[in-house]
């Protein structure tokens, strides 16, 4: 089984996509498991006092001046240490991935998620606000990763993106290998019934290739719609 432990200030954000559809399956047969960790429960708080949102708290202004707040690094890491506590008290050595969401980071692909499918556990750490202390960086060993040329509010969409990708390459959790599109020839236009639709007066038909039974020139009709749009 593949554990994906998400560090974020807001594991509530991930909750509705992630315990949905494949995903939410996945996690029902035993085939992955989704762990969060949140940095604010790791803030050091008076002994016997009831912790307020101002305790809690775990930005601060960023040195070197500048707009917005940084997340502290020691909430993180402490963040980061529990998840691999968790991990170690597992039977066996465990193969694990700590991933650091940043925009500079290496592109993810199809072939980065077929590389992270033979984790255990992957660990990935969100951002927000202006950013996460560096020196989290230096306390593990981690590598940077982008989804995209884009600057996005934090790191969760990342995370999101990365755990769907990654947990439909795992096998067993599309129910045959030949669902992962990009394992088979696949156009980015599908159709299905019926063979005619209409709408406004117009009347929109399925291309005659994909009715004729020709295994070859449908898959070649797949294969130019495909390199259309490279």
């Amino acid at each position: 089984m593949t554990t994906f432990h998400i560090i974020t200030l807001f594991p509530e954000s991930l909750d509705s996509y992630l315990n949905a559809s494949i995903i939410k399956r996945a996690q029902e047969r035993g085939l992955i498991s989704i762990k969060y960790y949140n940095p604010r429960d790791f803030v050091a708080v008076p002994k016997g006092k009831k912790p307020t949102y101002a305790d809690r708290r775990v930005d601060n202004r960023p040195y070197g001046g500048g707009p917005g707040m940084v997340i502290e690094a020691l909430p993180v890491i402490k963040a980061i240490e529990k998840s691999l506590k968790s991990i170690k008290s597992k039977v066996g050595k465990a193969k694990v991935k700590i991933v650091f969401f940043s925009p500079v980071g290496k592109q993810f692909t199809n072939t980065v998620a077929d590389s992270y499918k033979k984790y255990m556990d992957i660990v990935m750490v969100c951002g927000r606000y202006e950013g996460i202390d560096a020196r989290v960086k230096k306390a593990f060993p981690m590598t940077d990763i982008s989804v995209g040329p884009y600057v996005l509010t934090g790191g969760e969409l990342p995370a999101m993106i990365m755990i769907d990708s990654i947990t439909r390459r795992i096998p067993g959790v599309l129910g045959h290998d030949s669902s992962v599109e990009e394992s088979r020839i696949a156009s980015p236009d599908v159709y299905t019934r019926p063979e005619v639709i209409k709408y406004k007066g117009k009347s929109y038909k399925v291309p005659k290739v994909l009715l004729s039974g020709h295994h070859a020139r449908m898959d070649e009709w797949k294969l130019k719609k495909k390199s259309s749009i490279n």
